[in-house]
């Protein structure tokens, strides 16, 4: 038997041991209720229609048609409704589309209204379809945590656009890869390469593509491809596992369907559509979208720095671009990684605040004062970079890869071997037919009312499969882009003497191995290649070309080994199609040549031949001297035509005034006659004039169209010309030094649809021709910035926009092997675009955005040349 205490002991004991369990259980349902609350505020950020015109909430936006279908290129995927969802761009065209799963060439509707209410917290567009005279009406307006997406219809929809017409919207394959969706709660994975179902259709059902052209080569048959969808429903949940991709999309009246854009083309996306209805007006179909958002979400800092790595004694100062709600954090550090491993801090500095460029803020870190050669890293708060070499050799080899690989891969009318890898076989051996008149190309190319040639249209113009290089990611040969490559080249050669030889190139042969040396300068070799083409193009048609390319759409999307474009056998019409006699075809697949005659394509070129002729002499003067004598000629007859003009309000011709400047020059350093510095001196002096007196100086000079010439040719003038020229560059010095303000990166940063590396380079280059003549005005730190930039100092994110160069650097770029993901070592792309209102992108994820990851010759050459100016500024401690 318990005491009285003893019992009382128990007693209280109990009520304590109650007392506490309550507490606990009252703690648990305040932290249940907390985390309820925090989910609720996580989902319960209402979108609001800002200042900029779009929907925002932090981690998501929904744009409305910021970004408006071109129609040049048609669907670039930078149109109509998009998603940007915690710092990434992950859905797009989002508008009333004609097709399942549209390709580029597919019609696109154009904005005809557009209506931002931010009071009612909507925006309105209306989309017109001009060919068949579709209209429709879109309105987005904030409900919920999303946006309520709703159709409507003035008049019932054209009988051709039953069961065509619906509401797509697009999201990107790279960012659900590895990830799963639900339709009405069935599960399944998003599929990592294409599988779906497709069925075959008559090509009269088919909604017509841009001009009557076709991607789908159907062999003859007269029909066409339809994917089916993935998955049908009302309810689709996006990457349900993921946060930062969560998306809900719900329709109220009519089905969704999932398809897999990816069957019918390789840059196609994951694509939600709902058809129209094809009786209804009004209101036809209502979505709900909800991009979730995380609570609080703020973007990781991204710290812009030289992947490359600096040499000790430049300037080195670290960009770290920083979320709008981010606070900026006082300090930074710079760790140094020991021969044993071990971190130690070499130096914290004082950040510095620059302030806000477009959607983010940014803030500098000056690290200048780490000379020791060594590997490092920087610190900032818990973000940690990669590492970097400083050291003084870390420019000489940069260009390796771009001169060794890139340029070889992109040779026109050769095989191209590495080690155990074929790159391509011999190309078009059946150059090429002269192009049609009155004919509007897909690419842009155009013919008018002549050929301004001796050949009739669809005639063989002979001798053509020779020398050039593929312009880009396409197979096309570019001649403007060939003269830039050739005029870079033998700047390169004259300047630094560039003799590295790394690649067998045969012409006879038609052979090229990469990483064999042959005895032969490969910079040398490469001017020779392009210069064939250019004087084939002279001699054989009578002047430079636009261009030449394959005639036919689904030709032109090819991807893999260039020369399975063409069958590589001239044309014969007397041939069915698919047909051969062994030595020609039936099959109308040779690339055309566009030869409308252009004074500026004839100027640009003489001016690339008369200084090819320098470089070749001794190396092949049988080419240098036709070289020099179509320069000659060109000027002459470009003179002819630019007499003959009477349309002095044309913009062309606006453009072409001024444009023998750099062909005179050329002409004379090659020449030494007079006449030509007497000209270039009479029209270099009215080109400055022209462009200092107005709102074009800046532009103009940072494009180095007027001061790279007058730069170049002061050790070929006396003491007078460089003393006049000076004024000029100090005028050049107020328009480099306001880019510094800005933006916090103080290069020219493109605000175009094409990324802009090729103007920083170009405006590097610029200013290293300036440093050298005027180093009291323009330091050299100006070069080095622009390289900088390249090299990973930069927006978006920090990876060098040079394939294979730098410790980290673009995993995918859009060449001829961008289906497989990957890159060709040593091209640069064309880096961040814009996509506006202020969203700056270059996606590492996805190579299909040509605006931002397409590498082109004139870039990768003017790159080798920017390249051994640095190197040149290091070396001799300028």
């Amino acid at each position: 038997m318990q005491s009285k205490n003893s019992s009382f002991e128990v007693r209280q004991y109990l009520f304590l041991r109650s007392k506490f369990i309550f507490k606990i259980l009252l703690i648990g349902l305040i932290l249940a209720s907390s985390t309820f609350l925090s989910t609720i505020h996580a989902f319960g950020q209402k979108l609001q229609v800002n200042d900029l015109e779009y929907f925002e909430t932090p981690g998501v936006n929904v744009l409305v048609f910021n970004n408006q279908y071109n129609g040049f290129f048609f669907d670039e995927k930078t149109a109509g409704i998009e998603i940007i969802h915690h710092g990434v761009r992950t859905a797009t065209g989002g508008a009333v589309r004609l097709q399942n799963t549209p390709e580029q060439w597919d019609l696109v509707p154009t904005v005809t209204e557009r209506k931002v209410d931010k009071k009612s917290n909507n925006i309105e567009v209306v989309l017109r379809y001009e060919n068949i005279d579709f209209d429709s009406r879109v309105n987005v307006k904030a409900k919920d945590n999303g946006v309520e997406i709703s159709v409507y219809l003035n008049k019932p929809l054209p009988e051709k656009l039953a069961g065509n017409a619906g509401f797509n919207l697009e999201f990107l394959p790279s960012a659900y890869f590895e990830k799963t969706y639900m339709m009405d709660g069935n599960a399944t994975n998003f599929p990592r390469y294409p599988a779906g179902d497709t069925k075959i259709e008559r090509i009269s059902e088919k909604i017509p593509q841009f001009a009557g052209h076709t991607t789908f080569d159907d062999r003859g048959r007269g029909e066409f491809i339809v994917p089916e969808p993935l998955s049908t429903g009302k309810t689709l949940v996006l990457a349900p596992e993921d946060p930062e991709r969560f998306v809900k999309i719900q329709s109220e009246d009519r089905e969704l369907m999932l398809f897999d854009g990816r069957n019918l083309a390789q840059n196609g996306w994951f694509i939600v559509r709902s058809l129209l209805p094809a009786d209804k007006t009004g209101k036809v179909l209502t979505w709900y979208l909800e991009p979730k958002a995380i609570p609080d979400w703020i973007r990781t800092p991204n710290i812009g720095f030289s992947q490359v790595g600096y040499t000790p004694h430049q300037e080195k100062i670290a960009i770290i671009e920083l979320d709008k709600n981010d606070t900026p954090l006082k300090t930074a550090a710079i760790f140094q990684i020991t021969l044993e491993g071990k971190l130690v801090e070499k130096f914290h500095g004082d950040v510095k605040v620059w302030g806000n460029y477009l959607r983010y803020n940014y803030v500098t870190f000056d690290f200048s004062s780490i000379e020791e050669p060594g590997v490092y890293y920087i610190q900032y708060g818990n973000e940690r970079t990669n590492t970097f070499t400083i050291n003084t050799n870390v420019y000489d080899n940069v260009w390796h890869p771009t001169l060794d690989v890139w340029f070889p891969v992109q040779m026109d009318h050769m095989e191209v071997n590495e080690a155990y890898r074929v790159w391509h076989g011999v190309p078009y051996l059946d150059d090429c037919l002269q192009a049609p008149l009155n004919h509007q190309h897909f690419d842009g190319y155009q013919m008018g009312e002549t050929t301004d040639t001796k050949y009739k249209p669809l005639e063989r113009i002979p001798n053509m499969a020779v020398g050039g290089w593929f312009d880009a990611g396409d197979f096309d040969i570019q001649t403007g882009s060939h003269n830039m490559v050739i005029s870079s080249f033998v700047d390169a050669w004259e300047d630094f003497k560039v003799d590295r030889d790394e690649t067998y190139i045969d012409q006879k042969t038609r052979y090229v191995d990469i990483h064999r040396p042959d005895g032969k300068v490969d910079i040398l070799q490469q001017i020779e290649h392009g210069t064939l083409n250019l004087v084939a193009q002279c001699e054989n048609i009578g002047h430079p070309v636009r261009g030449i390319i394959v005639p036919n759409l689904h030709q032109y999307h090819h991807l893999g080994d260039a020369s399975t474009e063409t069958d590589n056998l001239p044309y014969n019409p007397n041939l069915k199609p698919y047909e051969s006699d062994g030595k020609s075809s039936g099959t109308p697949d040779d690339r055309w040549a566009f030869t409308t005659r252009m004074p500026f394509m004839d100027y640009q070129t003489a001016a690339s031949l008369a200084a090819a002729s320098r470089a070749l002499k001794g190396f092949n003067d049988d080419l240098a001297d036709r070289s020099l004598a179509n320069a000659q000629r060109l000027l002459v007859e470009a003179d002819e035509l630019m007499k003959k003009s009477s349309n002095e309000n044309n913009p062309w011709m606006r453009w072409f005034r001024g444009a023998d400047i750099d062909a005179v020059l050329q002409l004379y350093i090659t020449t030494k006659d007079t006449r030509y510095a007497d000209r270039f001196q009479e029209k270099i002096w009215e080109s400055l004039n022209q462009s200092t007196a107005g709102p074009e100086f800046g532009q103009m000079f940072l494009a180095g169209r007027r001061l790279g010439p007058a730069l170049k040719a002061i050790q070929y003038m006396d003491a007078a010309y460089k003393d006049k020229l000076k004024n000029y560059v100090i005028k050049y010095k107020q328009t480099i030094d306001d880019i510094g303000n800005k933006n916090p990166y103080g290069v020219p940063i493109s605000s175009g649809g094409w990324g802009g590396t090729g103007s920083v380079a170009n405006w590097a280059i610029t200013n290293y021709y300036a440093h050298n003549a005027f180093p009291e005005i323009i330091s050299k730190e100006y070069v080095f910035k622009g390289l900088n930039y390249i090299f990973g100092c930069h927006p978006y994110s920090n990876i060098s926009f040079v394939n294979a160069v730098g410790t980290r650097s673009k995993k995918v770029a859009y060449g001829n092997n961008r289906a497989d993901f990957t890159t060709i070592a040593g091209g640069i792309v064309p880096g961040v675009m814009l996509l506006k209102p202020d969203f700056l992108e270059n996606k590492d994820d996805w190579p299909f955005l040509w605006g931002e990851n397409e590498v082109t010759i004139s870039g990768c050459a003017e790159y080798i040349y920017l390249a051994n100016a640095v190197n040149a500024l290091v070396k001799n401690g300028k």
